[in-house]
């Protein structure tokens, strides 16, 4: 039974990322109140009231957000640091110092946090090195025994909930496909950006990653179904305050997937053979061709690193094993919508074309 007859105001925390974006846009739908929290610029979405600050000061975090009295709240934002310490103080602080100022108001019904893969994988340090989880990735296998910036993350939303009563759902995606330009972790428009310029500097379409992802079972998450899920987690009265898998719900291999994908974007594919070739080396000293570019066909962007996050999409495409989630534990409760991954990259790189991102 759905609360559609209450009041809702969403406090989106991070509303111009992947997610955030689309989570606004999900949330406006429906009719809520929205309010996005960003660090530089005004969520981009019509009918988000928007404040930029800065979540790593705490101070600025009480003043901005002291008086809100938001139902929800839903973390879609992180911050890479140098090292995984670094991570946990910064990542599960911006959770905290939220937390610590909506969470009093008695008014908090619900907390969405948004986390990945790397929960069973490993932090950025230790990524998929030693013991990992084996796939399907299912929600109950416990935590690896490392830091990682996903649990103190949890671990903080889970000490506020027990304080203050609110419900929550933790939300594990895999590899999101969306709209938002300058995003560190953002594939679909990185191979975007590459092909464009492979397009006009006459090279093939290289894959860039090891031969554990070329040829084993992976998936990927659209970022609108990752939007409606957390909303239903939210918003669905009953359910258990659990971790969620999200992804798209079918399942590839990148020896399918990279020759259409090349069709979507007119290009020649190139496949793996014998070894990796990273795209922070394929596209190295890029930057002027792409400015270049984007002069001659009126692009709107002409900033690279704000369209392109190559060493992402490197570390993604590297794994050396294959990498998938069970979704049966969000079907169970009754969240059963999905999508299809190679629509998914078809419906990001129409409008890539329609903003003028890439020709």
């Amino acid at each position: 039974m759905s609360s559609e007859s209450r009041e809702r105001h969403a406090l989106v925390v991070g509303s111009t990322g992947i997610a955030g974006q689309a989570l606004c846009e999900e949330l406006v739908g429906q009719g809520w109140s929205v309010t996005g929290v960003s660090r530089r610029s005004p969520a981009p979405t019509p009918g988000v009231e928007s404040l930029m600050v800065d979540l790593t000061d705490q101070e600025a975090v009480r003043s901005a957000l002291g008086g809100l009295t938001p139902t929800h709240v839903f973390f879609t934002v992180w911050m890479r640091m140098p090292t995984e310490a670094e991570n946990i103080a910064v990542n599960s602080g911006m959770v905290r110092d939220v937390l610590a100022q909506v969470a009093p108001t008695g008014n908090l019904r619900h907390v969405a946090l948004m986390t990945g893969l790397k929960h069973y994988l490993g932090p950025f340090e230790a990524y998929a090195q030693g013991a990992t989880r084996d796939t399907p990735f299912h929600e109950e296998e416990p935590r690896l025994d490392l830091p990682n910036f996903y649990y103190a993350q949890e671990d903080e939303m889970w000490a506020s909930a027990e304080q203050h009563g609110f419900s929550w759902s933790v939300h594990r995606s895999h590899t999101v496909i969306g709209y938002a330009v300058g995003n560190a972790m953002n594939m679909g428009m990185t191979l975007a950006a590459q092909s464009a310029l492979c397009k006009d500097l006459g090279m093939p379409f290289i894959f860039p990653g090891s031969e554990a992802q070329w040829n084993g079972v992976t998936d990927m998450t659209d970022a609108d179904l990752l939007a409606r899920q957390m909303v239903w987690a939210s918003d669905t009265e009953g359910l258990p305050s659990q971790a969620y898998n999200t992804a798209n719900g079918d399942v590839f291999r990148w020896r399918w997937m990279w020759p259409r994908i090349a069709e979507l974007l007119g290009v020649e594919p190139e496949g793996y053979d014998t070894a990796p070739r990273p795209l922070e080396q394929q596209m190295a000293g890029m930057e002027d061709a792409w400015a270049d570019l984007a002069a001659r066909e009126g692009l709107a962007e002409a900033d690279l690193s704000r369209v392109a996050s190559w060493w992402h999409s490197d570390a993604d495409l590297n794994r050396p094993m294959e990498c998938f989630t069970d979704m049966a534990r969000s079907r169970k409760h009754g969240f059963m919508e999905a999508s299809v991954t190679l629509d998914s990259f078809a419906a990001l790189f129409d409008r890539l074309r329609r903003e003028r991102i890439i020709p």
